[in-house]
């Protein structure tokens, strides 16, 4: 599945793939042209041309091999990385910091649900037939909800499912 919930086509899929293992051959070739760097002598300049144009090669078969690709990468990410830091740990920041927001929210929540509570019990002891009626009113909807809900195309945000023909 992509970022946006759409899954991918297989021709996508097929793209990435050769993507990713294009820039493995390039990691690869580049780890290879380290080396011939690390050690170079004037007779080891024909191995370290040919290494550079390795990975000339195979970035020239990544560019292509990515020219139909759109990957949408946040520019928070591209940042990260331009600091030196891993993209895997912006990431798990993200996560942490979309389950802190949960929590925090899931506490709001709850504490709107104790008002209500606190509320009817409260309005019950004060007007206790007008908190009948509400309770009745209230049990009518929610059965109508749940019929409406069980109604073949319907989803439960209320929207009517389509059924799409190719």
């Amino acid at each position: 599945m992509e970022a946006g919930g759409q899954p991918r086509s297989a021709a996508m899929q097929q793209s990435m793939e050769e993507v990713g293992a294009s820039v493995q051959r390039a990691l690869a070739l580049l780890n290879q042209l380290h080396g011939s760097v690390s050690n170079f002598s004037l007779s080891s300049q024909l191995l370290l041309l040919e290494r550079l144009n390795g990975v000339l090669k195979e970035l020239m078969v990544l560019q292509s091999t990515s020219q139909n690709l759109s990957v949408p990468i946040p520019l928070e990410v591209v940042r990260f990385i331009d600091e030196g830091r891993n993209p895997d740990e912006f990431t798990k920041d993200l996560l942490n910091h979309c389950t802190l927001r949960n929590q925090y929210t899931k506490g709001k929540v709850d504490a709107f649900k104790n008002l209500r509570r606190h509320m009817l019990e409260e309005l019950e002891d004060t007007f206790p037939e007008e908190t009948e009626a509400y309770r009745a009113i209230r049990t009518q909807a929610a059965a109508e909800n749940k019929r409406a809900l069980q109604a073949p195309g319907m989803l439960s945000n209320g929207d009517v499912k389509v059924k799409t023909e190719h």
